[in-house]
């Protein structure tokens, strides 16, 4: 990163007046709840959508929003529902609006490169949440080894087809969305766990494709297709909870539900429901609330005019060949055997988790 641009950015965050509370919005609306003038720069976030997946929605603007109103620092978080324009637009109203610091999960890495361009020419600090939007230069990145959350669910898809017994498994590929570089990790993680098993013809490679925008009903209609073409899909590694979800309709359909292990990611309440009734063999528990404080904490400092300390790791922008400085945090595997973990860690409640359809196997799951 530019020691010059960092300066600029980190000097432009210095506000006086009085402190004001916490003000979020989680649609693409205008306005926000904070009111007075702050003696810190005021924060914006801008989330994807609410479709893709659930934690965007029950998790991010939760923790987020928990996260500056405890530290008394203005935040306005909207979500742009997966309509680019609308992205561009909330970004130009926080931009205008005289934000300090701009935290995005982009949708795709073009439109959030436009936006990372008008924050810094305004002399905005940038965080990418989540995901790096490529060619960027974003000013930090907080995220998970996503690398490694594609080598839990390779293993993870590799350990549920010895569970069952199953000689010669023929593998579909859901990969998540072509224009998230997150997806693109992802698949980088499980390639490298089930290459071997492909090269060595332990496993065989079926039908290999990505899902455009995560979209769950295209997911749902692409692996249809791929069933109707292979109807010897004996292993499915969806790249998320969503996809693995469309994936197991489908097989409920066919009457192979339970038999055909189904990998997924995020740990949502409809993902853990499917592995307590057997229907998906594990997914990837991304302990949001931590990676929303650590880029709270980010953005709180930078509001503050303050040198962040917490960035210690380093990632490589694969297209400007730049170094981001990053936090990066670990993820867990998640099958029957540990489900209850997730519920401990409180990122889902009992009640939410353990209704009457699943209230016998949530007690074998140890959850009371």
């Amino acid at each position: 990163m530019r020691k010059g641009m960092f300066a600029l950015a980190a000097a432009g965050l210095l506000a006086t007046g009085t402190m004001a509370a916490c003000g979020t919005e989680s649609d693409s609306g205008s306005g926000d709840t904070g009111s007075g003038k702050s003696s810190v720069g005021k924060v914006g976030v801008i989330l994807p959508d609410t479709k893709s997946s659930a934690r965007w929605e029950t998790a991010d603007l939760k923790y987020l929003t928990e996260a500056f109103k405890a530290a008394g620092v203005e935040a306005e978080i909207k979500n742009a529902q997966g309509d680019k324009a609308s992205f561009q637009t909330i970004a130009d109203g926080m931009i205008q609006s005289g934000v300090k610091v701009l935290m995005i999960v982009n949708l795709d890495s073009g439109t959030g490169k436009n936006v990372l361009d008008n924050a810094k020419k305004a002399g905005i600090a940038t965080i990418d949440y989540d995901r790096l939007t490529l060619n960027g230069g974003a000013n930090y990145y907080v995220s998970f080894d996503n690398v490694e959350v594609g080598k839990l669910q390779g293993q993870g898809l590799i350990d549920c087809l010895a569970e069952k017994k199953v000689t010669k498994p023929v593998i579909s590929y859901l990969n998540g969305s072509p224009t998230d570089n997150n997806a693109t990790l992802f698949k980088e993680g499980y390639d490298s766990v089930l290459k071997p098993k492909f090269d060595s013809q332990e496993f065989i490679k079926g039908p290999d494709d990505s899902v455009p925008d995560w979209d769950n009903a295209k997911g749902g209609t692409i692996f249809e297709q791929q069933l109707t073409k292979d109807k010897k899909i004996t292993g499915v590694l969806a790249a998320n909870d969503g996809l693995g979800n469309a994936a197991i309709e489908v097989l409920k359909t066919n009457k192979l539900n339970g038999t055909v292990p189904v990998t997924g990611q995020d740990a949502t309440v409809q993902g853990l429901q499917n592995i307590l009734a057997g229907d998906q063999c594990m997914t990837v528990y991304k302990a949001i609330k931590k990676e929303a404080n650590a880029a709270a904490e980010l953005a709180i400092a930078l509001a503050k005019g303050e040198k962040p300390t917490t960035a210690t790791q380093t990632v490589t922008d694969p297209e400007s060949k730049q170094p981001v400085q990053s936090v990066l945090l670990k993820p867990e595997a998640i099958t029957k055997a540990n489900v209850k973990t997730v519920v401990d860690d409180g990122f889902v409640t009992k009640a939410e988790l353990c209704t009457a359809a699943f209230e016998k196997a949530c007690t074998e799951a140890g959850i009371s």
